[in-house]
């Protein structure tokens, strides 16, 4: 908690008890704690970037397009091709990250906001930076979202805004769509909203919660570039919703919010991102191999359908892990989570160090069900 600002500073009171978000940015040989997608563009795709920006040099002294019509007809064509729904660009937003679109979404509606955890900070972080109340509902031992855990959400009737994250952000762990579905229909009697956070969802194997969309139309779905797609330094996000649920956002996004240059990287990345299905299948059988060897370790991992793996199992403190790990040019996540840390699928290479590293370094606890004798 920052409390240092001086007195003269009109910080609102509420907000002097926050930290901002952020992860350690150390220069190390393997950074596995921000769970970027390791793979560099392809070079097809590097010229078609740089084709597309060159094409709007030129109109660099105009404002970009303010409703990025291009850029939501080729996202609703992405959906549409690779998801087997049928959505148009009337039914897609896009923005800076899929985290302006949290901030937009808790801008323009009313109520409490309502997260299952541990999951993803800025949920929380956000809500409370607008000045909303923030729900929180712990989830099951295997941080997975349990009948208890619907209840709870359904009968906090102070929340008009849940958010799900599938899968979740930092266990790994999915929510199936049922499980969707019953808090989405039990929501809407209170004119309530559901927002599906499926930042890592191209990485399971579970369909999208997109598919829900028409028979529940007040239910959203974020999206974004950032992971799958190996695109964090474009900062694209985009959100699937009912028409009026876009139509309403419009109301508090701020006026040409996303850059010509953006969404023409952001086009050129669209039409060429059947090249980046095999990295995603790499990252996918990554992540199993990274598992089993944790496991034949003597540690426990959880099942995950994103790009990064939760652990545990260790006699040391997550903190003192973390920092042998760090002294050994490894650099993963400690996501505050007592004696559990994050670690995100990267190169062969970049796992290989991680698990020498872990080996050399984690003392495993006698006491944990995963030691093998």
């Amino acid at each position: 908690m920052n409390q240092n600002f001086p007195a003269w500073l009109p910080l609102r009171a509420e907000l002097s008890e926050l930290s901002p978000y952020g992860a350690p940015q150390v220069d190390v040989p393997v950074r596995l704690n921000t769970n970027e997608n390791p793979y560099n563009l392809s070079d097809e795709l590097q010229e078609a970037l740089l084709a597309e920006i060159s094409r709007c040099l030129k109109d660099l002294n105009r404002y970009p397009d303010r409703d990025a019509l291009a850029l939501r007809q080729a996202l609703a064509n992405s959906i549409n091709t690779s998801m087997g729904v049928e959505v148009d660009s009337s039914s897609i937003w896009a923005a800076n990250g899929s985290n302006e679109i949290i901030q937009t979404i808790l801008l323009a509606f009313e109520g409490g906001a309502l997260g299952f955890e541990p999951s993803y900070s800025m949920h929380p972080l956000i809500s409370k930076v607008v000045g909303k109340k923030w729900i929180s509902i712990p989830r099951d031992d295997n941080y997975e979202i349990g009948a208890p855990q619907i209840e709870k959400a359904i009968s906090a009737t102070e929340a008009k805004i849940v958010f799900i994250t599938t899968p979740n952000n930092p266990t790994g762990t999915t929510t199936s769509l049922e499980s969707i579905s019953k808090i989405a229909t039990a929501l809407a009697s209170r004119k309530g909203l559901v927002v599906v956070d499926e930042a890592y969802g191209e990485f399971s194997k579970n369909p999208s919660a997109i598919t829900l969309i028409k028979t529940h139309p007040n239910l959203l779905v974020s999206k974004t570039m950032s992971k799958a797609f190996a695109f964090a330094g474009a900062r694209l996000g985009y959100l699937i919703a009912d028409p009026k649920v876009i139509e309403a956002l419009q109301l508090v996004r701020l006026p040409y919010h996303l850059s010509a240059l953006t969404q023409a990287a952001a086009l050129a990345a669209i039409s060429k991102q059947s090249s980046l299905i095999k990295d995603v299948e790499r990252l996918q059988e990554a992540r199993e191999e990274v598992a089993r060897e944790i496991h034949s370790m003597g540690l426990k991992s959880y099942p995950s359908e994103a790009n990064f793996l939760l652990f545990s199992g260790f006699a040391d403190s997550a903190a003192k892990l973390w920092e042998e790990l760090l002294n050994r040019g490894v650099l993963v996540r400690d996501v505050g989570i007592p004696g559990h840390l994050r670690v995100t699928i990267g190169t062969r290479a970049e796992n290989r160090a991680f698990l020498d590293a872990l080996k050399q370094t984690a003392k495993i606890r006698v006491d944990h069900p995963e030691v093998r004798g």
